[in-house]
This record gives structure tokens, C-alpha cells and sequence, in this order.
């Protein structure tokens, strides 16, 4: 019954933003830690980011680090990336994945369906 569900993807020129949100249900989001990945056409799907349940830490890939930022509501079991200064490359289909308490991107036990992002002029 775990669910994740993306939202917030679209159309945006380069040096725009976009804010992507991660509901998730059947589960408390206290106790899981979320992760952002990204696959773009053609390419291998790579990590974005990650925030842990217990302290908050988070990681980023060196690819967005200083422009995107990952956060988490747990009163609202969301989390968020906050895409700033958007370029082309970030193009791509946009998946939140969890797992207990720690960030570790190659064990992530659940998946959203995903959501487009398409930066371009």
C-alpha cells in the first residue's frame, strides 16, 4: 500500500524553476528517507538528491548542486525539490524513491511513476 506520487513537472525556459513534490501514502514519512532521480532520453537514470530521516542530512549530486534544493514536510508526508536555474540537461523524467531512514540511492524500495520536467527555450 506504500505510494509515491510526483508532481510539479512541466514545460520551463533555462534559468527558470520548478518546485517537485513527493506525497507519499502508506507509510510514515518520520521514519523513511526520500530520494530524487532523474532519467533523461536516451541516458541511465542517476541520483538527484536525498534527504534521511533521522537528522535531515542531505545529498546532492554534483550536477545540481547550488541549484536545487531538497526538502521535507512530514506533517504533510511531502517531499520537495526546489529546481532553480534550470538548463537543458536537467531534462528529464523526475522519480522519488524511499527507503527506511537512511539515503542509500542504489537499495530504494519504493518508486513513484514519475513526473516530465522539460527545460527549453
Amino acid at each position: 500500500q506504500v505510494q509515491l506520487v510526483e508532481s510539479g513537472g512541466g514545460l520551463v525556459q533555462p534559468g527558470g524553476s520548478l518546485r517537485l513534490s513527493c506525497a507519499a501514502s502508506g507509510l510514515t514519512l518520520d521514519y523513511y528517507a526520500i530520494g530524487w532521480f532523474r532519467q533523461a532520453p536516451g541516458k541511465e537514470r542517476e541520483g538527484v538528491s536525498c534527504i534521511s530521516s533521522t537528522d535531515g542530512s542531505t545529498l546532492y549530486a554534483d550536477s545540481v548542486k547550488g541549484r536545487f534544493t531538497i526538502s521535507r514536510d512530514n506533517a504533510k508526508n511531502t517531499v520537495y525539490l526546489q529546481m532553480n536555474s534550470l538548463k537543458p540537461e536537467d531534462t528529464a523524467v523526475y522519480y522519488c524513491a524511499t527507503r527506511p531512514v537512511l539515503c542509500s540511492p542504489r537499495d530504494m524500495d519504493y518508486w513513484g511513476k514519475g513526473t516530465l520536467v522539460t527545460v527549453s527555450s
